[in-house]
């Protein structure tokens, strides 16, 4: 019983701060799950990181998408939407402070 009852706490305790697959950015596991050999574990955990600091989750699975779909980023870059144009301004802020931070890895 004590056990059981030990193993139940530390599951509560530690599992939050486990990282998951879960718990990865939409950017991350889209990077993790591409066909470039240069997308290591790092260097996608890195990406994400800065994707979780400088989009939102909306607009982290919409960037998701382009690794996917490369037309997608080509098509939201060539809109002539104020939303779209004022997304793809974030998006190039992302990527360069991500390879700004995450260049080497």
């Amino acid at each position: 019983m004590k056990h059981s009852l030990f193993a139940a706490v530390f599951v509560a305790l530690v599992a939050p701060v486990i990282p998951t697959a879960a718990s990865a950015s939409a950017i991350e596991s889209a990077c993790l799950r591409s066909d470039r050999a240069q997308a290591t574990r790092a260097l996608c955990r890195c990406i994400g990181s800065v994707a979780n600091q400088m989009l939102t989750r909306s607009e982290q699975r919409r960037a998701a998408a382009f690794f996917r779909d490369p037309q997608l980023a080509q098509d939201v870059r060539m809109s002539k939407s104020q939303r779209d144009n004022a997304f793809w301004a974030r998006y190039r802020a992302f990527g360069d402070h991500a390879e700004a931070v995450c260049a080497g890895r």
